[in-house]
This record gives C-alpha cells, sequence and structure tokens, in this order.
C-alpha cells in the first residue's frame, strides 16, 4: 500500500488563514490555533462595531442637531423639534438634517419656521 500524503485542504485553509492575520503581532500571526481563535475574534469585532458605528454616529447627529436648535431659540429641545417636524409631515433624517444645517442655516431657518408655526 502506497502511501497518501494527506494535508493539500488543510494547508490551504490554514495559509488563507495566515494571510488574514498576516498583520497581527507576535503568535497572534504565526501559530495556527491561535491565528483561527483571532480571526473569529476580529471578524466578530468587526460585525460589532459596524452596528455601533451607525449608533455613533447617529447619537452625534442627534447632539448637533440638538446644539443648533437651542442655540438660535431659547425655549426649543430637540424632541420637540422632531415631534413638530414629524406633525408637519417633514420627514428627514438626522444626517440629511444636521447636514443642512451646517451648510445652510438660512434653510434650516427656514424650515424650522415653517415646523413651529
Amino acid at each position: 500500500m502506497t502511501r497518501i500524503k494527506r494535508g493539500y485542504k488543510a494547508r490551504r485553509r490554514r495559509k488563507k488563514i495566515c494571510l488574514f492575520t498576516s498583520t497581527f503581532i507576535g503568535a497572534h500571526s504565526r501559530l495556527t490555533r491561535i491565528t483561527t481563535q483571532q480571526r473569529i475574534r476580529a471578524l466578530v469585532s468587526s460585525h460589532r462595531d459596524r452596528n455601533r458605528k451607525k449608533r455613533d454616529f447617529r447619537r452625534l447627529w442627534i447632539t448637533r442637531i440638538n446644539s443648533i436648535t437651542r442655540k438660535d431659540r431659547l425655549f426649543y429641545s430637540y424632541s420637540l423639534f422632531i415631534k413638530n417636524m414629524y406633525k408637519s409631515q417633514l420627514l428627514l433624517n438626522h444626517k440629511i438634517l444636521f447636514q443642512i444645517a451646517l451648510s445652510n442655516k438660512n434653510y434650516f431657518d427656514i424650515i424650522s419656521n415653517k415646523i413651529f408655526k
């Protein structure tokens, strides 16, 4: 019986994992068992942080819109601004609303005057 040389598929799989973890430091880029663990950890972190990034940007836009609405008008809060915006059926998302407030102040004033009438 001839000897069967195994390992082509396993070597190919390990090589793919090592290419993924090649920029990691120390044993995290060299040892097979640790590279697989670090690869799983990196993919989990990237998946979690993609959603975290959306959450963080939404918080940032809300904070900035709140500061802009409070700066010009003394008693208007963000929640009152959004409530009246939905009541007047003016549907703008937070990103667009912040960009309008930042770039074109007059247009933002027109929107807020239309909302609070």
